[in-house]
């Protein structure tokens, strides 16, 4: 019996976790924290219908909150397996993790204070001691090397150059009757961008789990560093401040690797570009220790020593050195987290800038339905911000060439040389993926599904 389960991901872009049972083994693909719409986040809380206690692995395809950030809650429900990885995915989700356990307190402290809770007290999803808690259970594994967890079960994983260490997961699942080759994904990244690798072409599979979260769409064929450049040069113009709330892992990294090639080239004046972000800061250090091994962009490696830094990137340490950027003058650029506007410095610059016509916000990452980034990019005239409704006077811009999603024609150009027998789509919304499903039926002839929640599916 080869079955799986879809607990997250499915009809959304967030809470990844796709549970594969083999005979009598189960195995979670993906451990994901639910983000954005209300109802959605309020999955965190709700237990596991699977058993955590007798899950004995997850194989995790990379690093982002909406992919492991519900490890903590499931070591917490008793999971005392393995956690499988590469090692910059590990290094990474530590980072992230701790950073996501802080925020979560300092949300239920000001609700506390606030009184604007319905649960007396208010309560994080978990703390950073919970995710110290569930760092040993990490065990690091290399790309395109089998690893055998069962007689019946064995994978490897393959580079999809999302983010450092992001990988696909192909499996090969056997039972009393047949084997099954089975591809999970994850999030594939995009060829011939800045720091990471192109994605390598999925292997051939027998079923495949597809993420689809650009379904619908293909991207500009602009190059990043031409939209940057061009948002850069009107703050530039205006002495404004130019505002690029950023993932913390990957994005980042990938807009001050950009934003000094363009200074080096001359394209660009030097400005000031402030690093407002811990987690950021934390990263860029994992990015500059992995870019050897990882290979990223060769340009992060000059004689030996990582550039990502640049020259002159001005790094913000303490909330009081964030704080005193609110006197700032232009033009500068502030690079600050998160990169959808739901917590983080950011906030404040935001607040701070936000109602000034010579500034400038550039988006450059995705924005899930519910986010204050959503709602900013599709024009919302006002936000609320720490409690203030705050004017947007500011330009509003994005740069979809940053994205790290694969668009349409990506996902077709890397699954070219497969050919499933079943394909479900995950990580999308309804649109999104719709698309996909019908571009994949009337172009290959594939059998696709679109995974729905708490569905179970005989491979």
């Amino acid at each position: 019996m080869i079955q799986i389960e879809f607990h997250g991901g499915a009809g959304t872009v967030t809470g990844s976790k796709h549970l594969l049972r083999v005979n009598n083994d189960e195995v979670l693909i993906d451990c994901g924290m639910f983000q954005g719409l209300k109802e959605l986040r309020q999955k965190n809380w709700s237990p596991p219908i699977f058993d955590p206690a007798g899950l004995r692995w997850v194989l995790l395809t990379h690093a982002h909150l909406d992919h492991s950030g519900w490890l903590p809650r499931l070591v917490r429900h008793g999971f005392r397996g393995r956690i499988l990885c590469t090692a910059a995915t590990r290094d990474v989700a530590q980072i992230i993790l701790m950073d996501s356990a802080k925020l979560q307190m300092e949300e239920a402290q000001y609700r506390n204070r606030r009184g604007i809770t319905s649960h007396q007290p208010a309560l994080p999803l978990y703390t950073q001691e919970d995710v110290l808690e569930t760092m040993p259970f990490f065990q690091t594994v290399e790309y395109a090397r089998w690893v055998e967890l069962t007689p019946q079960i064995s994978f490897q994983l393959v580079d999809v150059g999302h983010i450092l260490g992001s990988g696909a997961i192909e499996l090969r699942l056997q039972d009393e009757r047949r084997t099954v080759r089975v591809l999970a994904s994850g999030d594939v990244g995009r060829y011939d961008m800045p720091l990471h690798r192109d994605p390598q072409d999925a292997p051939e599979c027998d079923a495949l789990l597809l993420e689809s979260t650009y379904g619908a769409r293909a991207h500009l064929a602009q190059r990043p560093e031409e939209q940057l450049l061009a948002v850069a040069r009107k703050v530039v113009e205006r002495k404004g401040i130019l505002l690029i709330p950023a993932f913390a892992v990957g994005r980042s990294q990938q807009v001050i690797f950009v934003l000094h090639q363009l200074f080096d080239s001359g394209r660009l004046p030097r400005i000031p570009v402030y690093l407002d972000s811990p987690m950021g800061i934390n990263a860029t250090k994992v990015y500059c220790s992995y870019a050897g091994p990882y290979r990223l962009d060769a340009e992060a490696l000059r004689g030996g020593v990582c550039t990502l830094f640049g020259k002159g990137l001005k790094i913000v340490k303490t909330p009081a050195q964030s704080a005193r950027l609110a006197g700032l003058k232009g033009p500068a650029v502030i690079i600050s987290s998160n990169g959808m506007l739901t917590g983080g410095r950011v906030l404040h610059h935001l607040r701070n800038l936000l109602p000034n016509p010579r500034n400038l916000v550039a988006m450059v990452g995705y924005q899930a339905a519910g986010s204050r980034g959503r709602y900013l990019i599709d024009g919302a005239q006002s936000l609320r911000i720490l409690r203030d409704e705050v004017p947007v006077r500011a330009e509003v811009a994005d740069l979809k060439a940053f994205s790290g999603h694969a668009d349409v024609n990506e996902l077709l150009r890397w699954t070219r040389n497969i050919h499933p027998r079943q394909c479900f789509l995950v990580h999308g919304e309804p649109q999104a993926a719709e698309a996909l499903a019908l571009r994949l039926r009337e172009e290959r002839d594939w059998n696709v599904s679109i995974a729905r929640l708490g569905e179970r599916v005989e491979l």
